[in-house]
């Protein structure tokens, strides 16, 4: 059976602050997000503010040898997408922000969806019921919970939608290293797969499909699109396991 890496008090109260300064990573785009701009541009923003503002780093620029601060997926894009100058955001458009950042030596990992402009009502249902999916999950985090409860609770509600639930990619551990395990799927069969303990944290990022669940990699070697060129949505959170439930480590204050 795969092992979970137990942060203790101390490692998780600094995995608490690299949790609350990526969540004011987001509420930094909240304002900025907008029909016009480049994704280099948010790229550019985002890594300046992170390191100059929040003294910290960047923890996806040179992972695995990616170039950039940040993953900006539009539309079709299920995940990594690279930013570039000449992704311009336009009206209609939805848009996943994945950013990780690291401070005294312990990383946190979180995505959001931002709606740009005017959305046809069928993207901003996909993207509210990924929103509700990804929480269906972590809701039942809790030590003596298994993995496959919350793969199946994500799967069970993005599937009564009509929408699919895609399997190559997973949520996964974290904490001084960006992935460690265990993996967490997103879907699943309840009572199945490892036991939850306290002091376990890691990534619930479910990315469901408006169509097909089957996906592509571009010719970059990072980017990842829907077969069918349908909507994909996405979100992430950096959880960990409490005593008695579970702590959301990279949750914007209200």
């Amino acid at each position: 059976m795969t092992q979970a890496l137990i942060k203790t008090p101390q490692q998780l109260a600094l995995m608490r602050e690299s949790g609350r300064l990526l969540a004011t990573v987001f509420t930094f785009l909240d304002d900025l997000v907008a029909p016009g701009l480049s994704t280099m541009e948010l790229d550019t923003a985002v890594e300046r503010f992170i390191r100059h503002d929040l003294g910290a780093r960047p923890a996806s620029k040179g992972q695995y040898g990616y170039p950039y601060s940040i993953n900006t997926s539009i539309n079709e894009v299920v995940c990594h997408g690279m930013p570039h100058e000449q992704a311009i955001l336009k009206d209609g458009d939805i848009i996943n922000i994945d950013i990780t950042l690291e401070k005294n030596g312990f990383i946190a990992d979180s995505s959001k969806m931002y709606l740009v402009g005017n959305v046809s009502p069928k993207a901003q249902h996909l993207v509210s019921t990924t929103f509700e999916a990804m929480w269906q999950g972590i809701k039942l985090v809790r030590p003596g919970a298994r993995l496959g409860d919350i793969g199946h609770a994500i799967q069970k509600h993005a599937e009564t939608q009509g929408y699919s639930v895609v399997r190559e990619y997973c949520g996964h551990g974290i904490g001084r290293q960006m992935h460690e395990e265990p993996q967490i799927l997103h879907f699943g069969r309840p009572g199945t797969g490892l036991e939850l303990r306290e002091g376990m944290v890691f990534t619930i990022e479910p990315m469901i499909n408006q169509g097909s669940a089957r996906v592509r990699g571009l010719k970059d070697g990072w980017t990842v699109v829907t077969r069918d060129n349908r909507l994909s949505a996405q979100w992430e959170h950096t959880v960990a396991v409490t005593r008695d439930g579970y702590e959301v480590l990279t949750l914007q204050p209200a």
